[in-house]
Parts: C-alpha cells; structure tokens; sequence
C-alpha cells in the first residue's frame, strides 16, 4: 500500500485548534499544530508501525490562522511517530528553502526518538530525509507539575556542573541499565554524594534532544556535551532508562522523577540550555525542522546573501530568538521546563546571541540588553522568578564580549574572575588588585550598574576547558585523542604543570599540585559572589589533560569513581560548610558607604594598602579584614547576619612569608590553612595583634577572631 492510498484510507483532518502549538492529544484523537507564515501547504506525517517502521501516512493540514496550519485527527493517539512536511517557495539566494521532501521534526514535540543518519538525502534538494531523521512521538497528557519550589538566594547558592550522563557511567553503586541516565543521576548514592558535599544546585549540562554533528558522524564520534540541539522541549532520548528498556515515552515521567528526587534531597536543577543555534549547522547543513518550517524567521540571514547566515555562534547558524515566531518557542519552551518538568532555573549558553536583533540597515546584529526575550523574561510572571544564569559572550563581533551588560534579575559567569585566578595562583606579574576586586564580588563590572555581588557566578573551571586537577597539572592542552591533530581548544589555558608535565610519581610535585587545588578551591569558595565547582573537582578527576573533550563518550569525559582524591573531597566538604556556617563570605552587597569599614586592605606589615603597593606589579600578598558585625547584611526575614571577624592572608609567593597581624579585634585563630589543607581545627596556636604569622607559599590563611566567637 502506498503513502498515497493510505492517506485515502484515512479521514482528512478536520479543523483543529491553532493552539496550542504541537501534538496534543484530546477528544478521542490528536490536534497539531505547527507555525509557517510562509508555506502553502503543509502535512503531518504519521508513522504508526502498522506495515513497518517505513510507513508514512500523510494527513494535510488544511486550516490556517495567522501562519499557523492545524488539524484534529481522530482515532489515533499517544506513541504514534510523526513530523511534518511543508511545502512553499524554495528560493535560497533569498532565503526561501520550503521541501516538501524534508521530514521536519515539530518544534515543540516533548519526544523525538531515532538520531541523524548519514546520508547524501539528507541535504540533497527533492529526495526523501525521512529515513535518515529522528521523529517527534505523541505524548500522553501531561499534567501541570506541582514542583515549583521556594528558591535557594543566590546568597546561599552552591552550583555544581555536572554531564547527567557523565556523573554515574562509570558509577559503580549505580546499577548498570541505569547509568547514563536520568534514572541514575538520581540514584541514592549519587543525591548522598552532592548532599553530603554542600552544593545546593546542580547546573546539567544540555539535556534537550541534541543531535551530533555530520563531520563528527562521517569520523565515528559523538557529540558528548550535547551543545547542538534541535528538539527544545524534548529531555534527550540517549539519557533515559526507560527507552533504554523499550519504552521511549517514559523518558517524560523519568526526567520529571529526577528533578523531584533533587529537590527532595535539597537541591535545586539548573538547566544549560542552548536557544543561541541548532543542529541544522549551515547552509550546507541538514534540514531537520526550522530551516524547512520558516528559514528567514527562525535564522539570522546575511543581508548581503540572505543564502548564508550570520553566524555568532561558531556554529554554523544564529538562532532568532527575537522574531515574533522565535521569541515565542523559546518562552513557550522555557515556562515547560518550569511548569511541567519542574526545574528551577537555567544557564543559558552563548546568550549574547540571544540579544541581538536582526539590523535591516545594518550588516551586524548588535547587542541589546533590553532586547525582546529580554524583556519578555522580565515580565513574565513564572520565568522571572526562577534562576537565570547567561554565559555573557558568544563569537566572531566586535561585541561579542558582554560580561556586566546583563539586565537583572540575570547573573552571569564571570569569565575574568577565572581568568584573573588562575593567573594569581600561578604567581603570575600585576594581578593583585584584580585579584582583590575578583575575591570580593567585581564591583568594577556590577557596582556601577546598581547590581550586587551576587551577579558574578564565580568559577575557575567548567566543562570547557580543564579540570581542577589538570589545571595545575599541564602547560599545554593535550588534545590528540580528538582526532583535530591537538589544533581543537583554546590555548588559552592559564595553567601550571607545578614542575612536570601530566602524570608524575614525584612527592614535591604531587604535594604543590594539591596545594595549588586547595588555594583555589578556597579562592573560589570563599569569594563574594555565588560559586560554581565542576562537577569531579572535589574528586581529583582528570581529563589527561583534554581542554576539549567534547566528542568523547568515554573515561576522558566519565567520573572516575574508583580514583577518588579522599583528601580533597573531604577538604572541599568542610570547605563548604564552612562557607555556609558563616555569612561574612556571603555578602549579598557591595561594602561601600558605611559599610566600607567593614572591609579593610592591610600590606603583610600590617599597614594599610597604599595605591603604591596595590599598582606594584610585584606584589603577590595581601590581609583582607572581614568586620562580621558592624552594618551586617539582613536574612530575607530581616535577621541581622551577624558573624565574626576574619583575616584573609593571601600569599602568591613561591616561598613563606611572614605577616604582622594588623590592630584588628584582640587574637586570632586559624580556621583555614590551604597549606596545610586545615579547616577549622579544634584547637591551635593564637595570634595578637602585631604578633608574626608565617604563612605558607602559595596559600590562602583565613584566620577568626576569638573576641567574638
């Protein structure tokens, strides 16, 4: 039976509803519903199994209302494979690119099983894609999640990144079909280890259908971080348990279960979302869904050859998330991920693309803070409320760098406070005074627009780029696993091999390295601002030194569970509830005005700073007093938070210094020591004023106030 008589055994469909938008399921059948102003004809195509996996039924959309085709097909239901054929005028020196030949996923389809296969159909013009592209599914019903939970402040926020897939494959109190998975990311062992260890958040790496790349495919490798997706209200087939074990349409209810397992356990889900581009790549790309519905609405197009696209992202393609059509999806496909699926924020990756508005007059797309999607999240009532984290770059303008240009309620990753640690940790000339205005919140990048330290997501280390212990273990990035000849990741490493380039048995090496983790672990944690640990830091897990292991579904990318660094895992716990024990280190302001006194600089002969001292390109030390009581910060219920007096000595120098304790609140005590890895010891040597500490190299020393204990 051909395509043609089944769509003659089946009744045409009769006028839908235009919204909402997708595959939903009512009445004894299922309304769709899919935008494209531009079309002249649209389909839905049906793949219900019944004469094989090939079997296509093609049911016209014929109702049309303001560019969106809809349809009510009676008799059928959820679990049945669809995706949508549209038809129109194909032009693509003007951008035009309707094929009726290209099966399109829906946009907003909550399932999408199958993946790209490699084939010259796929992007050849009049041949059939359909074999060679994944299906959005018909869901069930989904009921409106009662998850929406009270937030975490920022003020108490830990985030942890972590790759669901990545955290339990190699896991091995995980069970074996549920590693890689949702189910596993879940599991006790993994929720006692996060709870145990402090953070409050985790931030997952993309969790939306991704599809890998057809260079990657044609080599035999895989897209692993998922940053290439095309299904954003889909959670990834690959990650789910249940289609593991056959049933595809469990991947809803188990993603779902893991988001309330999280919350149970305290923990807040952060989702990294990438709205920027999509796995359609270029103009020489495959057309999978966006390309085939409305190429000029949903892509950013060079004006001077509407034929290719601007592209910010390095990626081939800029998303439009300011057209009517764009703007519309991605708030429709953000208030899902909060309403149904329950989550309590995002990161969103690359997000100066998602501020530029596309010029008619001009040949550049320029930055807005005030752009729509912008605006739109601001005044939405259930979006606005949730956590909202911009990676504040992306590629390739002249703007591409917009680090303290956010619009609140935003926070963003504050990539020179990684930068300017990374260089001071590793001695390098001139960096003290960043150094100092990195440690206590970046008031130079969000002082001077009325924004609290709480604006900068502190980090030295993400899932771009190295991990903590590699960081301190090479000079170079050593990427020839990759298969690019090590040209792939930056360069840019800001890392220090401690005096042996990777894997050593040498005792001083091993014993600097560790060190070199705790100082910045300490840096990070202790900052004003709200930290990010990557995922694996806090066990000494290592990537052999690739800066770039995007493509590599394997132990280069796994946690390594059975090579734990016992000793700092347990140094980065108590570390942390340190951090949550007091408030001092949790400033949800700038000090300035009368609190200025709150916060004093001292040179190492207890003598106040001088602008001399801070503009030395040699100095390397510093004594930073912490006043926990005078003019403190309020709790949400207006409870005084008070603490008690700290002394922060830093000390880049490769050699031990000695440091007079400044007039400040009678003795001293130590409660933290990164040379030594000490937090909070039960008992211990006490300091006076003017008395001599010696501080070791490379170390962070937080010394308290007895006085006030």
């Amino acid at each position: 039976m051909t395509p043609a008589d089944r769509e003659d055994e089946r009744r045409l469909a009769v006028p839908g509803r235009p919204s909402p938008l997708g595959a939903t399921v009512r009445d004894g059948g299922v309304n769709f519903a899919v935008a494209a102003d531009r079309a002249e004809s649209v389909a839905v195509c049906l793949f219900d199994g019944a004469e094989g996996a090939e079997a296509e039924t093609r049911v016209p959309l014929t109702t049309v209302d303001d560019g969106v085709w809809h349809g009510f097909v009676p008799g059928i239901g959820p679990g049945i494979a669809y995706g949508f054929r549209v038809d129109g005028e194909r032009d693509p020196a003007r951008g035009l690119r309707a094929d009726p030949q290209k099966l399109l996923l829906d946009p907003y389809a909550q399932i999408v099983i199958g993946s790209l296969t490699d084939h010259p159909d796929l992007v050849a013009p009049d041949r059939d894609s359909a074999p060679y592209v994944p299906r959005s599914v018909i869901p069930a019903s989904l009921r409106s999640a009662d998850r929406f939970r009270r937030a975490t402040p920022f003020s108490d926020s830990v985030i942890y990144e972590a790759h669901v897939k990545g955290m339990t494959a190699a896991h091995p109190a995980v069970p074996v079909e549920q590693r890689g998975t949702f189910a596993g990311f879940a599991h006790d062992a993994v929720l006692e280890h996060l709870t145990d260890l402090g953070v409050t958040a985790v931030e997952l790496l993309p969790v939306q259908h991704f599809e890998t790349e057809l260079g990657l495919l044609r080599h035999g490798r895989a897209n692993y971080w998922g940053y290439n997706p095309i299904a954003w209200f889909a959670p990834h087939l690959g990650y789910s348990a249940a289609a593991r074990a056959g049933h595809p349409e469990g991947v809803l209810d188990e993603f779902a279960t893991m988001v309330d397992r999280l919350h149970d356990a305290g923990l807040e889900v952060i989702l990294d979302v990438v709205y920027n581009h999509t796995a359609e790549g270029d103009e020489t790309g495959p057309t999978l869904c966006f390309r085939g519905l409305d190429n000029a609405e949903y892509y950013h197009l060079d004006p001077d050859d509407p034929s290719r696209y601007l592209d910010t992202t390095g990626c081939g393609n800029s998303f439009r998330a300011n057209s009517p059509r764009g703007l519309r999806l991605v708030m429709d496909s953000l208030r899902h991920w909060v309403t149904v699926m329950g989550v309590d924020g995002f990161r969103f990756d690359l997000a100066a693309t998602l501020g530029r508005s596309q010029l008619d007059r001009a040949h550049d797309c320029a930055f807005d803070p005030q752009a729509p999607l912008f605006e739109a999240i601001a005044q939405d009532p259930v979006l606005s409320a949730v956590k909202l984290i911009a990676e504040p770059w992306d590629v390739g303008r002249a703007d591409s760098h917009e680090l303290g240009r956010f619009p609140s309620p935003w926070v963003e990753w504050n990539g020179a406070y990684r930068d300017c640690v990374r260089d001071f940790w590793r001695s390098h000339e001139g960096r003290l005074a960043e150094f100092a205005t990195r440690l206590t919140g970046s008031s130079d990048l969000y002082g001077a627009h009325h924004r609290r330290p709480l604006a900068s997501v502190n980090f030295v280390t993400a899932h771009d780029g190295f991990t903590l212990r590699d960081l301190v273990s090479y000079d170079r990035k050593h990427n020839e696993a990759n298969g690019e000849h090590n040209r792939d990741g930056t360069d840019d490493n800001r890392s220090w091999n401690c005096g042996a380039e990777g894997a050593t048995d040498d005792v001083e090496v091993l014993a600097l390295r560790s060190r070199q983790q705790r100082a910045l672990l300490a840096t990070l944690l202790l900052s004003f601002g709200v930290p990010m640990l990557l995922g694996g830091d806090e066990l000494g897990r290592t990537q052999r030194g690739n800066n770039n292991p995007y493509s590599h579904d394997d132990e280069i990318s796994w946690v390594d569970w059975r090579d734990i660094d016992g000793d700092l895992l347990a140094f980065t716990r108590n570390l942390l509830a340190f951090r949550a024990a007091h408030p001092a280190f949790r400033r949800r302001r700038f000090l300035g005005g009368a609190a200025a006194e709150d916060l004093t600089w001292f040179g190492i002969d207890a003598r106040p700073m001088s602008s001399e001292s801070w503009a030395d390109p040699g100095s390397r030390s510093v004594v930073l007093h912490l006043d926990g009581s005078r003019d403190p910060d309020l709790a949400d219920d207006g409870t005084p938070l008070v603490d008690d007096d700290f002394l922060l000595v830093v000390n880049a120098w490769w050699e031990p210094i000695d440091v007079v304790l400044p007039e400040a609140h009678g003795s001293w005590q130590t409660a933290v020591d990164t040379f030594s890895g000490e937090i909070d010891p039960p008992a211990g040597p006490t300091w006076a004023a003017g008395q001599v500490r010696k501080v070791g190299p490379r170390t962070l020393v937080v010394l308290r106030s007895l006085t006030k204990m």
